[in-house]
């Protein structure tokens, strides 16, 4: 007397989640979008970056007597090229170093995530889908 409809999900009866497992999972999706932000602030760094050295290339051209404005926090100063080619050196040692700060950081979330993938995938094989969808 039982009728399966055709087309409508029909769980898997050996596949069983524990507490622990969901908890995998759902570390999983925490770190995976974590990682998602880390490769967005890495993006940005890079283009901020290339405008500072775009900037340095720009006033190599400038005469040395010349003022240049310069921002700092909300307001413009005026410094000769010397002393603004020393504070874009600056901001480029800066945004290097954050940027090298958040590579480290996606470095240990992607090592976390193998981790639990190669855990995820060996108790579930192919009955979990761990891979991000590529656009």
């Amino acid at each position: 007397m039982s009728s399966t409809n055709k087309g409508t999900f029909q769980p898997d009866s050996d596949v069983h989640i524990t507490y622990e497992d969901q908890q995998k999972i759902n570390r999983f999706a925490r770190l995976n979008a974590k990682l998602e932000d880390y490769k967005i602030e890495i993006k940005q760094k890079e283009n901020d970056l290339k405008s500072l050295e775009d900037a340095c290339d720009e006033i190599a051209l400038f005469d040395d007597d010349e003022q240049i404005p310069y921002l700092v926090g909300e307001v413009f100063i005026y410094q000769n090229v010397e002393k603004t080619q020393l504070s874009l050196e600056e901001a480029k040692r800066k945004i290097e170093g954050e940027m090298n700060d958040v590579k480290m950081k996606s470095s240990e979330i992607k090592d976390t995530m193998s981790e639990l993938k190669s855990h995820l995938y060996g108790k579930f094989g192919s009955h979990i889908n761990l891979e991000a969808d590529e656009e």
